[in-house]
């Protein structure tokens, strides 16, 4: 075989056997819990060193509706809403995925929603209808002024609309106010409460590394009906006009990019499209990450060393 021809062979192989290039830089949001970030360092990590491309999360770029805002126009300012929870964004997803249909989405994982006690407190509060007693509700009133505080969610999430909408469906407005602060503050607050063994009522959800550190008992609600979440968080008075009796069903949860991608950039559109999460990775990831304190990149290239054939079939299609 002559030298033109080894050479040629040579790169024909190195080039048959390579993935499909990530062709323009890819920009995932920055969204605030930690299960969003955890997903976006493994995407980015797949972008980069499986795929040969270049991501970035964009710092800041945690807002719903700039995020699919960005995602329908298509021009690279935000290509990937790393954690869509659905139902709560059902008013973006309404917009952008069925209506312009220039947002796709992934398979979803699962994910719950519930209102929680330490579990030390749960001889006291099992319940949403223990929260109707007045002396429940001063054990968890912090500032005196005849309220017990609950944490509802960060201010830009959806999830904090819908818990002060339960809280006056389920009558307990005249007891209970929601603290809104960022879950960073919140898990402040919680450490040192839960230390001291004083009473702490909050949101959250799974998967979060917050039950491998903390006891929790979730309180028990009304089983669901027909017509007991009626919900329009879009409403100027979104609060008055809404209700929600009913326990929260279980969330799905996409990977949701921006359609113009596959012309922009086929080979991530094609990878992403393939991507499946369960909880219990992601659940992992978040321990390693957060709790552990180890590099979030080191953390997702050591988990897709010991899952190539996964993240190979989510490139490869």
């Amino acid at each position: 075989m002559t030298l033109w021809k080894s050479t040629a062979a040579a790169l024909a192989l190195t080039v048959g056997a390579a993935p499909a290039m990530a062709q323009e830089k890819i920009t995932l949001s920055d969204l605030s819990w930690n299960g969003a970030q955890a997903i976006g360092h493994v995407l980015s990590a797949i972008i980069e060193d499986e795929m040969g491309g270049d991501a970035e999360i964009v710092s800041g770029m945690n807002q719903a509706a700039v995020i699919m805002a960005g995602m329908d126009k298509g021009d690279g300012s935000i290509d990937i809403y790393t954690d869509l929870w659905m139902p709560n964004q059902q008013a973006l997803w309404d917009e952008y995925i069925d209506g312009n249909q220039t947002v796709a989405t992934n398979k979803p994982y699962k994910g719950t929603s519930n209102i929680y006690v330490p579990s030390y407190m749960a001889d006291k509060v099992s319940s949403i209808e223990d929260l109707n007693n007045p002396e429940i509700a001063a054990m968890f009133d912090t500032d005196g002024n005849g309220k017990g505080e609950y944490w509802a969610g960060d201010v830009t999430w959806a999830s904090t609309k819908r818990w002060q909408i339960k809280f006056k469906s389920y009558g307990l407005d005249a007891l209970w106010e929601p603290n809104i602060v960022s879950a960073d503050t919140f898990k402040a607050g919680l450490e040192a409460a839960y230390t001291a063994g004083k009473p702490q009522l909050f949101y959250y959800w799974t998967p979060e590394a917050l039950h491998v550190r903390y006891d929790l008992t979730a309180l028990e609600e009304p089983d669901r009906f027909d017509g007991c979440e009626d919900v329009n968080l879009d409403a100027e008075d979104w609060l008055e006009v809404s209700s929600f009796e009913c326990v929260i069903a279980p969330n799905d949860i996409f990977v949701a990019y921006s359609k113009s991608l596959e012309e922009r950039n086929p080979a991530v559109a094609k990878m992403l499209s393939n991507v499946q999460f369960t909880g219990d990775e992601i659940n992992g990831w978040i321990v390693e990450m957060f709790d552990n304190k180890r590099d979030p990149r080191e953390v997702a290239e050591d988990w897709i060393a010991d899952n190539k054939e996964t993240v190979q079939s989510w490139i490869e299609g």
